[in-house]
């Protein structure tokens, strides 16, 4: 499979977003029923993770310890106010990837695939690429 794009509205400065579902689709979409799909965000103010979807808890906390780690306020030399977003979408990083056995993701009973808005809200592009092995 090429290259997929798909386009997520985030709706606050900093969110996560389950976009397992649409993984989900995308793969299913492929047809490849053993490989990997890779998930890549091309921003630098956002970023993807896996991490725990039950416990909504687990997001904010998430969100509240980076913003610990890079106040959204503090003295960056970065003058157009989001310095912060850049550092905590490089802590989490850009991209990840997940295996795939017999058409579906392999993933833990409590894990989803996360979007991470950092300087929101915005248009977000996520790219897949699907394949097989």
């Amino acid at each position: 499979m090429g290259l997929k794009t798909i386009t997520v509205r985030t709706e606050h400065p900093q969110q996560f977003i389950d976009i397992t579902h649409t993984v989900r689709l995308v793969v299913r979409e492929s047809g490849v029923t053993r490989g990997t799909c890779q998930v890549f965000i091309p921003h630098t103010t956002a970023a993807v993770t896996i991490n725990e979807n039950t416990d909504p808890d687990v997001k904010q906390d998430l969100l509240n310890i980076l913003e610990t780690l890079v106040p959204s306020k503090s003295q960056y030399l970065h003058t157009e106010g989001n310095a912060h977003a850049h550092a905590k979408a490089s802590l989490i990083g850009p991209n990840t990837m997940v295996f795939i056995e017999s058409g579906q993701l392999v993933l833990g009973t409590w894990q989803s695939i996360y979007l991470c808005e950092f300087d929101g809200p915005r248009t977000r592009n996520v790219l897949f690429r699907v394949t097989s092995g």
